[in-house]
């Protein structure tokens, strides 16, 4: 066994006549939001990539982070059909916390209806979302070495068991959840204790909100392709 610098464990097993290295993640379960995220930021800083996707959990996660490091990295994924209320929430925080975000995005709208059809969102919604946020996110990862979400646990079923720091072995990253614990209650205690700037349209009934193809009102993520099985894009699978 090996403890590393950077807090994690390695240990050593033999699978099929070779040695292998295995990662073990420490526990931060017991740690609320702010000392997760100190702790992501102590070991992976400045290759650390916070994600935003401008609704209520990225700008509490925006406002804690941002408190330890303000110099983090910080990145959105643009799909180019995102809410009004979207995009002017974007300008309101960059504004509040005085950054820009670094911005990600697949191909125009004209090129993605050339290459595969009009409606893609509609034919084939997975092959839009691999598009238009799963290759930006790629992208976006490609030269740190853990990133951060605001997914909760109580968000939907499959994001129960959502741990507050895993490997991410798709992304073969470590990613960070600090609000993987957190209520929707506590997030809205929270953005009204700090007077922070939200989207508008949660106060309409969108407690989730994608892009305007795939969004509608609803509670929890009932609202993401609604009439479908699909409840995620791929970014968080």
């Amino acid at each position: 066994m090996l403890i590393t610098r950077s807090g994690f464990v390695y240990f050593s097993v033999r699978m099929s006549g070779t040695l292998a290295k295995t990662k073990l993640r420490p526990d931060l379960e017991p740690l609320d939001a702010s000392s997760v995220l100190e702790y992501v930021v102590d070991r992976f800083h400045p290759r650390l990539a916070v994600a935003c996707s401008f609704q209520k959990e990225s700008v509490v996660v925006l406002d804690l982070l941002l408190r330890i490091a303000p110099d983090a990295r910080v990145f959105t994924l643009d799909t180019h059909v995102l809410f009004p209320e979207t995009y002017d929430t974007w300008r309101q925080l960059e504004g509040r916390f005085g950054i820009e975000f670094e911005v990600h995005e697949g191909p125009s709208l004209g090129r993605q209806a050339a290459l595969y059809g009009d409606r893609l969102w509609a034919r084939d919604p997975d092959k839009c979302c691999d598009l238009r946020k799963v290759k930006p996110l790629v992208q976006a990862l490609s030269d740190v070495d853990a990133w951060v979400s605001g997914v909760r646990r109580d968000q939907s079923v499959a994001r129960a068991g959502t741990a507050k720091l895993a490997w991410d072995g798709k992304h073969e990253k470590w990613k960070a959840n600090p609000l993987a614990d957190w209520t929707e209650a506590d997030v809205w205690r929270y953005i009204s204790r700090h007077d922070l700037p939200y989207n508008p349209l949660h106060d309409q009934g969108y407690a989730s909100i994608g892009c305007t193809h795939c969004t509608k009102p609803g509670a929890g993520r009932d609202g993401r392709w609604a009439g479908s099985d699909k409840t995620e894009c791929g970014l968080h699978a």
